[in-house]
């Protein structure tokens, strides 16, 4: 139904432009019952109907709507029946680990349908993994990518168009690093398969990584319900030393909080910067985590906590500096 010529042919039929459409067969027009019978429907209402050349039916008669319906059935049948053949098909060549198209991973290229190893961007890949173990945080990982200029796999179109070479995202540094591709497996829905291709990632470094991603999300969510949310208020700054302030906005139900730059009345040309505050705190509380030895007694640190080992906190666009109290520099 969203093909241009259809709907623009529709649109005609609303403005009474049309009388009769004629089709080659009625298959070309549509191949689903509940699509058709809204065409009809359309056509109803503006007194139109339509003609097929080289079937002998045509829907200004009782006779013909049947016959119509029996063959859009069919056709519709044809259709499902195809789509589970593909889709069939589709699985068990996952399951041998066959590259069945899509869009190729950094650190991959696709030769003779399989995929093989671009050496420079496998090292970087395998730098992004061993730098998230480090530093703990996708935000921070973001930040380090920005800044050493590590962008995402370029790639060309047939028509020549270029996407990607930019910087990365948190969704797709998240999807990167639970990407199973780069294991030498092959995914189809929730199951993993040997791949035909050879894995840039070993086996240890990728639990490693999907440990302390669902390590992180779960103290994401203990942060999102906790009685006194913003963790950081009081002590984060950006770049520019302007305090962070709590705010949230609610969206189809579902509430993001987040930290934005206080107005400077001296100083209203300045950007007014934005952090997702999940992501911050998690930073926060892995860096706490690997400099304190204490038992806070809870999943992740209470406000208190925080404010007992932490004076202040710096956010610059690819850096962010912790004051820890008692201790003099960041």
């Amino acid at each position: 139904m969203d093909r241009p010529g259809l709907q623009q042919l529709l649109a005609d039929v609303e403005a009474g432009k049309v009388d009769v459409i004629v089709v080659y067969k009625v298959d070309r027009l549509t191949r689903s019952l509940a699509d058709f019978a809204r065409i009809v429907d359309t056509l109803d209402k503006r007194g139109a109907s339509f003609v097929s050349v080289t079937q002998a039916f045509n829907t200004t008669n009782s006779m013909g709507r049947l016959t119509l319906n029996v063959l859009l059935s069919f056709a519709q049948f044809e259709r499902e029946v195809t789509g589970e053949r593909i889709r069939d098909k589709i699985a068990a060549s996952k399951a041998r680990g066959m590259w069945m198209g899509g869009v190729v991973p950094l650190g991959y290229a696709v030769k003779e349908r399989k995929l093989v190893i671009v050496p420079e961007e496998a090292e970087r890949v395998r730098n992004i993994f061993n730098r998230y173990l480090e530093l703990g945080s996708v935000y921070a990982l973001q930040a380090e990518l920005a800044a050493q200029g590590i962008r995402t796999k370029a790639r060309t179109f047939k028509d020549g168009r270029v996407y990607g070479n930019m910087n990365f995202s948190r969704g797709a540094l998240y999807q990167m690093l639970a990407n199973r591709i780069y294991l030498g497996e092959i995914t189809h829905r929730d199951k993993a398969y040997p791949g035909e291709h050879e894995g840039i990632i070993d086996a240890a470094t990728f639990e490693q990584v999907s440990a302390l991603l669902a390590g992180n999300r779960v103290i994401h969510r203990h942060a999102a319900h906790a009685g006194h949310p913003s963790l950081l208020a009081g002590i984060l700054w950006d770049g520019d030393g302007r305090r962070m302030t709590p705010n949230h906005a609610n969206k189809n139900g579902t509430r993001y909080r987040y930290y934005i730059s206080s107005k400077d009345k001296e100083r209203l040309s300045l950007p007014v910067h934005r952090l997702p505050a999940g992501d911050i705190e998690n930073l926060i509380i892995n860096q706490l985590r690997s400099h304190t030895d204490a038992n806070w007694g809870t999943p992740s640190p209470t406000r208190e906590v925080i404010l007992q080992y932490i004076e202040k906190i710096t956010v610059h666009l690819d850096r962010i500096i912790i004051h820890f109290v008692g201790i003099d520099g960041p």
